[in-house]
């Protein structure tokens, strides 16, 4: 399913919840938007979830179901026309994992970013070279061509991630940087890029002392995305499985726990200004 909403931006998640709060305004339930529609209530849900793409004759048809006047549905439109563009990453599709597709809208849009990293450098915060040997290693089965692609797309993601002012909010373990990835020169890299990192007013990146225990001792790589965007909800991405997956929610139960969890070994781990004497 994730690739097939490769294309889905924010803009099309807006619009996707805002045909449902249109709906219930108008007193409708999903059977009799469906009537309307010709249609499945279980496509008028597909629709409202934005797990399927919109469609201008679908959407004109419910606009009209609803109330709405002329003026409010060509405005509609055109957000649609705009919201249905491909997102930037579309050059990047065919070499990134299925969860990245469906997330990358949502990391576009965040405000803040937080993680938790057990075991390397937190993925926003790597040189391409670094991740380029990550994927060396976890990604046999895609070729040297599609590793390189991989780590222009990081280049990227963090590019606009700055641009936008998105702030990075990172803990890692201490151990990461024991680790070597890529050899010698790579970790020399790696280690002054994150340096010039901290030095930085949207990262805060703070390293956990080995052999300490914490509330997420033991636990995967975790990244959650906090949204501005009032339609769109928090999401946590836990890490963990065979490479290139991931568990991906946005209940507000479980995001609050992970949200918890994040609180906890942030509080716990020394002061970001402490990374600087961690990197040295």
């Amino acid at each position: 399913m994730a690739r097939e909403r490769s294309g889905r931006t924010v803009a099309h998640l807006v619009l996707a919840t805002r045909l449902k709060t249109l709906r219930e305004s108008a007193g409708m339930t999903r059977g009799e938007a469906a009537e309307a529609l010709g249609a499945h209530a279980a496509t008028v849900r597909r629709i409202e979830l934005a797990e399927t793409s919109l469609d201008e004759g679908q959407i004109h048809t419910l606009l009209t179901a609803y109330g709405a006047g002329t003026a409010e549905i060509e405005e509609f439109l055109g957000h649609l026309t705009t919201a249905n563009l491909p997102g930037w990453w579309h050059p990047w599709r065919s070499v990134m994992d299925a969860w990245q597709l469906d997330l990358m809208s949502v990391e576009s849009a965040a405000r803040i970013i937080r993680v938790w990293e057990p075991a390397l450098v937190p993925a926003l915060l790597r040189t391409p070279s670094y991740a380029r040997a990550v994927d060396d290693v976890r990604r046999p089965d895609l070729s040297p061509a599609d590793r390189d692609r991989r780590a222009e797309l990081l280049i990227e993601r963090q590019k606009r991630l700055r641009d936008r002012n998105t702030r990075i909010w990172a803990v890692m373990s201490a151990a990461a940087l024991g680790v070597s990835v890529g050899g010698e020169a790579v970790m020399l890299e790696q280690r002054q890029a994150l340096r010039a990192a901290v030095e930085r007013t949207d990262v805060n990146l703070q390293v956990h002392p080995p052999g300490r225990f914490h509330a997420m001792t033991g636990m995967p790589t975790v990244t959650l995305y906090r949204v501005d965007v009032p339609e769109i909800p928090d999401h946590v991405v836990r890490e963990g499985g065979l490479p290139g997956t991931a568990e991906v929610s946005n209940t507000l139960q479980l995001v609050t726990k992970y949200r918890m969890l994040l609180d906890h070994v942030s509080v716990t781990a020394p002061h970001p200004a402490k990374s600087k004497e961690a990197l040295a």
